[in-house]
């Protein structure tokens, strides 16, 4: 299991915005994943992503890790931004543009 928990810290600290989702951004396999995927595209963003159902053990170590239980989950710098609805929320009001922003300045 640490071997995974050491994958999941070398994908954030590899990637300032990272979204593990369900699919690809170009091919999304649920709809949570293909609207986060849609909103970091919208912001112009670079950014990395997981498809977690090429790798079953990460998929169920990232729920324990993030203490987040579904997908998509989208971190920035490291953090856990949330899930769908959060990214939404933060979306709509300008804060996630904020936040990735800084990523670019960093």
């Amino acid at each position: 299991m640490s071997d995974v928990n050491e994958r999941i810290k070398q994908q954030l600290e590899s990637h300032p915005v990272l979204l593990y989702m369900k699919g690809s951004p170009d091919f999304p396999q649920c709809g949570f994943s293909a609207r986060v995927a849609g909103i970091l595209k919208a912001l112009n963003t670079e950014f990395a992503y997981v498809n977690i159902f090429e790798d079953p053990e990460l998929r169920e170590a990232l729920k324990s890790y993030s203490s987040w239980p579904t997908y998509p989950q989208l971190y920035v710098k490291g953090e856990l931004i949330g899930g769908c609805d959060i990214a939404m929320e933060l979306y709509e009001s300008g804060e996630l543009a904020q936040l990735i922003d800084e990523t670019r300045a960093a």
